[in-house]
């Protein structure tokens, strides 16, 4: 039951091509949004979809297939975890980011979109 504590399982679209970047000390870091659509009726009957953005993190072997394989629009499974930190910004305001960290990553059928 250990394994269940912090686990998120998303399938959604990419809103943006990934920032890949390095770190000093080697280690390779992929940063993209992602959209999950969820759709029902309201108490009116009528169709309603609602979209919730994510921020998401991967790092090392999962950033270099986020770099080689995932662009705007494509279409992803991925399995992770709830990271949450905090920073200051440069004009000294304390900003708080929750984040998912992958761990697994599975591309699925739809075609991603060409910027």
């Amino acid at each position: 039951m250990n394994a269940l504590r912090n686990k998120v399982q998303l399938i959604g679209n990419l809103g943006q091509t990934p920032e890949i970047r390095t770190t000093d000390s080697g280690k390779k870091l992929a940063k993209f949004s992602m959209a999950t659509n969820e759709v029902y009726r309201s108490s009116t009957g009528e169709k309603v979809q609602e979209t919730q953005w994510h921020n998401v993190v991967a790092w090392d072997k999962v950033a270099e297939i986020v770099e080689k394989h995932l662009n705007k629009g494509t279409e992803v499974a991925i399995e992770g975890k709830l990271i949450h930190r905090n920073y200051t910004d440069k004009d000294g305001n304390k900003k708080y980011v929750t984040e998912v960290q992958v761990n697994e990553l599975l591309l699925l059928g739809s075609k991603p979109v060409i910027d």
